[in-house]
């Protein structure tokens, strides 16, 4: 296994064409059908990576931007962005094009974090990232700022620290009622 690896090497883009059979019933792509495409691709290129099995620890938020049509070829791209010893994050773009027309869109991006596994299920060392050019380096450090926000918003909350009354002023914006 290489020390360092470039996303280049583990970079994966997959198309696949739009069946009926994955419509919701509104007629366009379930989302939960993208989420498993995403989910797999993700696998791909963590796995490309680090050389060994990989499993899903997260996903960051996913934004269906733009519906996807039955007959449009959907298009995945996977890089990793980010490494830490045994994770890394993995950035997705989700596009369908139009067949006849080749109107492209961007249907969703999101982030998956992804462990490195050995066969008895431990977690494994992987191969650093090299950052070629300014776009790397964004991603990168933009992974970081991502996980520091994610655990400033997590420890926000939690139930030992929460505060009832602090809170109960904000909810008189919203459509909700509180029996207490």
């Amino acid at each position: 296994m290489k020390k360092y690896k470039t996303n280049r090497e583990s970079r994966i883009t997959i198309s696949q064409l739009m069946l009926p059979s994955h419509s919701n019933f509104s007629g366009k792509i379930h989302g939960g059908y993208i989420l498993s495409l995403m989910d797999q691709i993700a696998f791909a290129c963590a796995s490309k990576h680090s050389e060994t099995y990989c499993v899903t620890a997260s996903v960051d938020k996913v934004d269906f931007l733009k519906p996807i049509e039955v007959g449009e070829l959907v298009t995945l791209k996977a890089s990793v962005n980010h490494v830490g010893t045994t994770s890394m994050v993995v950035g997705l773009r989700v596009e369908s094009e139009h067949i006849q027309t080749g109107v492209v869109k961007h249907c969703n991006s999101s982030y998956f974090t992804m462990v490195a596994k050995d066969k008895e299920g431990k977690s494994v060392a992987i191969p650093g990232l090299i950052l070629e050019n300014k776009t790397s380096i964004r991603r990168f450090v933009r992974s970081i700022i991502r996980k520091e926000d994610t655990e400033i918003r997590r420890d926000r909350f939690k139930a030992s620290d929460f505060n009832l009354e602090e809170h109960l002023e904000v909810l008189k914006d919203y459509n909700v009622k509180v029996t207490l």
